[in-house]
């Protein structure tokens, strides 16, 4: 089916793709059987992309050549991101300038942030095609709420960069309601907070007999689950200065394990009372930070703390009150923390629902809009989206001052109009200078967009008459243009906002994609017959420990050594046929082993124990060697 469409979750700290099946939205998982993709993109030794699960312990072992939490560099420029980058393992390009577009060092080479979250969702496409076996070429790509114009066109950028026509992008509060809504089938009002990695969003929505609309939304882009993790490398980086006269916080691999040590610990703190923050040093050192979980929440208040202010402002532009507030749905992983839950309550004044999954209900609210776009399914034939614009857009008049245009909280699609004329006698050009935000002047708003409205006849000051239209499209992307209707001169742009990439560089992109295809794939080929190759080898070792090792004759352990060797010589070479050839003999050479332990298993499940409890976990301690890969 060529024209299916997905819905894409593109998160801070895992990504997602999703379709409907049925009536019922679901994740599609990846290779490794895995739904969640973490955002994860790195350079191997070999100047190859890794992306995901496999790309996870580059940032560790080579810090300088991974880069994560991406999501929050989008459509940012250099002056916004000072603060964040002191504990980002991130290395910016040498000769950036104010205004351009960031580029990230990833060992010798450079990448922007869409084309990184690029490498991501090509490797979403990837699941997607091979698990339709058809190419898939159309998704709806989830964004903040409160994503401004640059950080949703630079989303655009990224998808046409990974071969996709985003033909929508849908805020993911909307799309969680989405998901809830097509499960619960329900009228009424819903919030929903969405607290994930890197960004927080509340939205106030109205369903009513298949409509969802958007009522009021607000939120910070710039607060999530990254905030506590930096809180808390901060502190473990002071204590170990303090403590054992170390300063690590250059170290990258050192901030790196401290990074995964402190995410391990805020995730075991969700369901323990306390938990032990275990670091091994440089000079073979060890920090151990024993952290309750009362501890845990008195830290993190703070930030936390944070989302009320956003969570009140939303109810004051819905006009209501939180006992109005029918139900409350929560987004993102960072959700999961019992004191955000206890927060959310006491705003509410209701039970947060938490029977959705946190990390998947953006994707499923998305594969839903996939399939309304589509030409829905009986599930979804009467249901409307209707989305908001989170900030006021509008353009300088004279004095510096910011004229409002298009409020925020707008429904969209939406246009405005408004009508100006000349201040100077004579005046042949008007200048449009675009702005986005809520302060009055307007160089406290973010610029978007500048342009000239040239050749307007010579008339006195006050004669001309100018239009200025302002056009939101279903993606929350603004056109605007002006006109003087007296002569009819007219000049227009689809704003390119700051820090976003010229249609040039976008299409230079994707062409370079479609030069290195083949040898993309060739190269993707090798590294997952590598994969494999590893994990058959880790779960043969499990194997030679098990009881039914002793069970096999010499000569099958003979047999099984060759092939294992034959395996490790060529498992490091760049021939995917010759390791997959070596794989294939592997698994086949030990299916006896397998059946032995599947024996074994199933024997002591039988003597009352349960098949949790036999030897029969997923990974390289599964009963046959060609398992699903364990990553770190």
């Amino acid at each position: 089916m060529t024209d299916r469409i997905v819905g894409i979750d593109l998160g801070t700290t895992n990504s997602l793709v999703a379709f409907m099946q049925g009536d019922r939205p679901v994740v599609i998982p990846g290779a490794d059987g895995v739904n969640l993709v973490p955002s994860v993109v790195a350079l191997d030794d070999k100047d190859q992309i890794i992306v995901g699960n496999a790309a996870r312990k580059y940032l560790i072992e080579t810090p300088e050549r991974a880069v994560y939490s991406i999501k929050r560099l989008m459509g940012r420029g250099i002056e916004d991101i000072q603060q964040e980058l002191k504990l980002f393992p991130f290395r910016l390009a040498d000769d950036l300038q104010t205004g351009e577009v960031l580029r990230i060092r990833l060992g010798e080479r450079t990448f922007t942030p869409p084309e990184i979250s690029a490498f991501v969702l090509r490797q979403l496409k990837r699941n997607a095609d091979r698990f339709f076996n058809a190419p898939v070429t159309k998704a709806v790509i989830t964004v903040p709420a409160y994503f401004n114009d640059a950080q949703r066109q630079a989303t655009k950028d990224a998808g046409r960069i990974a071969g996709l026509e985003v033909l929508r992008l849908v805020n993911e509060p909307t799309a969680a309601s989405l998901a809830y809504g097509l499960d619960k089938k329900q009228n009424g009002i819903v919030a929903v907070y969405d607290l994930g990695g890197g960004t927080f969003d509340i939205s106030i929505l109205k369903l009513h007999d298949g409509i969802f609309e958007v009522v009021a939304t607000n939120g910070d882009t710039h607060l999530g689950g990254d905030d506590i993790d930096n809180l808390l490398i901060t502190i473990a980086l002071d204590d170990i200065r303090g403590d054992m006269g170390l300063d690590v916080s250059r170290d990258g691999e050192a901030v790196a394990t401290i990074r995964k040590a402190v995410i391990e610990a805020k995730i075991a703190l969700s369901s323990q009372p306390a938990t032990t923050l275990e670091v091994e040093l440089p000079g073979g050192k060890h920090y151990l930070r024993k952290i309750a979980r009362e501890q845990f929440e008195q830290l993190i208040q703070p930030i936390i703390d944070r989302t009320v202010g956003p969570c009140k402002q939303a109810l004051k532009d819905a006009g209501l009150k939180p006992e109005q507030i029918d139900e409350v749905v929560l987004v993102g992983g960072s959700t999961r923390i019992p004191k955000v839950r206890v927060l959310v309550e006491a705003m509410f004044q209701r039970k947060p629902h938490t029977d959705l999954n946190p990390d998947e209900v953006v994707a499923l609210g998305a594969a839903v809009q996939a399939n309304i776009l589509s030409g829905g399914s009986e599930a979804t034939e009467n249901m409307l989206l209707l989305d908001v614009t989170p900030l006021s857009l509008g353009i300088e008049v004279a004095g510096g001052v910011t004229d409002k245009i298009i409020l925020r909280n707008s429904t969209i699609p939406a246009s405005a109009t408004q009508h100006y004329t000349t201040q100077v006698d004579g005046q042949t050009n008007v200048a449009i200078h675009v702005l986005q935000g809520e302060r009055e002047l307007a160089k406290d708003c973010r610029s978007l967009a500048r342009f000239e409205l040239k050749g307007i006849p010579s008339m006195p000051a006050g004669i001309p008459r100018v239009e200025v239209k302002f056009l939101i499209d279903a993606n929350g992307i603004l056109h605007v243009s002006a006109r003087e209707q007296r002569s009819g001169k007219e000049a227009e742009i689809e704003v390119q906002p700051s820090y976003g990439l010229t249609d040039e560089q976008v299409e230079s992109m994707i062409l370079d994609s479609f030069d290195s295809a083949e040898e993309d794939f060739r190269e993707r080929q090798v590294i997952e017959a590598r994969n494999e190759a590893g994990t058959i080898l880790a779960a043969l070792e499990k194997g030679k420990r098990s009881p039914a090792w002793g069970q096999l004759t010499s000569a099958e352990k003979k047999r099984i050594a060759k092939l294992e060797k034959a395996l490790n010589e060529v498992k490091s070479e760049d021939d995917y046929q010759a390791i997959r050839t070596a794989i294939d003999a592997l698994n086949q050479g030990t299916m006896r082993l397998a059946e032995l332990m599947m024996d074994s298993a199933v024997s002591t499940a039988l003597k009352g124990k349960t098949m949790d409890q036999a030897d029969m976990g997923e990974g390289p301690d599964a009963p046959h060697p060609v398992a699903k890969a364990e990553f770190e």
